[in-house]
């Protein structure tokens, strides 16, 4: 009770309290209609009503899970995990995808079992109008969830209330089955069960595959990387920003770092009171710690702005390079450096390299080029 009490009491309006909320009224309602689901499901020898049952079982505990992940996650970075433990919410992830999977299998098996070994139904209205209740339970509790994980920014609240909600329309599937046994006496619950097993694999599957996406790491935010992009580049004395790089520690949790190009007559204290400024901004606004690095550009040399008309018709004529940056032409050697970001159907940057310096090669034969091509990350 101490538990429940606490978990309560947490503050609605922070990221935590909203999942721990959630995450226990979770636990609270998929016990109940697990536990009537089973009951009705044993008396009435209906495998996809105990499927069912089964199933809200094993949301209540992934519900478990991502309340105890959530705990764990909010733990304070020490030596060990000096970037906090923001992962340990995917690693949860995957354990319910795994459940989820087991539980589906388990399912489908039991329901081919009744195939081979067909068992009479005894259903009857009561038993309908229990399922139908808990049908239009789970649906309110899976678009609660949904809403209150997308105000948290958690996926795995997301995908447990999706999940939640996709439980009332497998519902509809035992009721028609039911139904139609009530009215014809053709018993259809062992495939009603088979198709209830596939949509829980499904699902199990769909949170599986978001889980490794986000392991392996997904692009950024776009809304997040928008709203930074905007922000470094309306910052006086930047005059361009490009490669920005988020590197996701947990759902809430980013250190990032990112290109600028900057006047190359700056000093170096003219530049470093700027990018403090903005550090500060950034991680004040966006709880995002940036590092920066500086490409040094002269537009206003007449000699960079034909350079920039050279590079700018290379590029337009091919489909695969997005766009150009940090072009510069070093004063003393005339080494022309340029940076190509493309886009990831180009396969051959060996030969864009060489079709490259070959075409600057006629313009600039005195110059040597040095080509950096590279993917946008966000």
């Amino acid at each position: 009770m101490k538990l429940l009490y606490r978990l309560f009491r947490q503050d609605p309006n922070t990221r935590e309290g909203i999942i721990l909320t959630t995450s226990g009224l979770g636990i609270l309602v998929n016990v109940l209609i697990a536990t009537a689901k089973v009951v009705v499901g044993l008396l009435a020898s209906s495998i996809a009503i105990v499927s069912e049952g089964v199933n809200n079982a094993s949301d209540a505990l992934t519900a478990v899970l991502t309340l105890v992940g959530t705990k764990l996650a909010g733990k304070h970075p020490d030596a060990k995990h000096p970037f906090g433990h923001g992962r340990v919410e995917y690693l949860t992830s995957l354990i319910i995808a795994g459940f989820i999977l087991v539980t589906g299998f388990e399912a489908l098996k039991s329901s081919i079992d009744r195939i081979i070994h067909p068992a009479e139904l005894t259903i009857g209205a009561l038993s309908l109008v229990i399922v139908a209740v808990t049908a239009v339970m789970k649906f309110l509790l899976g678009s609660y969830t949904v809403k209150m994980g997308k105000k948290a920014g958690s996926s795995t609240l997301e995908a447990l209330g999706i999940d939640s909600r996709n439980d009332s329309f497998i519902s509809i599937v035992t009721i028609a089955s039911a139904l139609i046994f009530l009215l014809f006496r053709v018993s259809l619950d062992a495939y009603a069960g088979i198709f209830i097993s596939v949509l829980i694999l499904k699902s199990g599957y769909e949170v599986l595959r978001d889980t490794v996406s986000d392991l392996l790491g997904r692009p950024a935010d776009k809304e997040l990387a928008t709203a930074l992009y905007k922000d470094i580049r309306e910052t006086e004395g930047v005059i361009g920003a490009v490669d920005l790089v988020l590197h996701n520690y947990g759902p809430d949790a980013y250190t990032g770092s990112c290109n600028l190009e900057v006047d190359h007559d700056k000093t170096v204290g003219e530049i470093y009171q700027v990018l403090r400024e903005l550090q500060i901004q950034i991680y004040t606004k966006y709880k995002v710690a940036m590092v920066f690095g500086l490409y040094a550009v002269d537009n206003d040399h007449e000699g960079v702005k034909e350079l920039r008309q050279a590079i700018a018709s290379f590029v337009k004529a091919r489909e695969h390079i997005k766009g150009f940056h940090a072009v510069y032409l070093e004063p003393e050697t005339e080494r022309i450096y340029c940076d190509f970001t493309v886009d990831y159907d180009l396969k051959d940057w060996d030969g864009l390299r060489a079709e490259f310096i070959a075409y600057m090669a006629e313009r600039y034969p005195d110059s040597e080029i040095a080509l950096n091509i590279e993917t946008e990350f966000v």
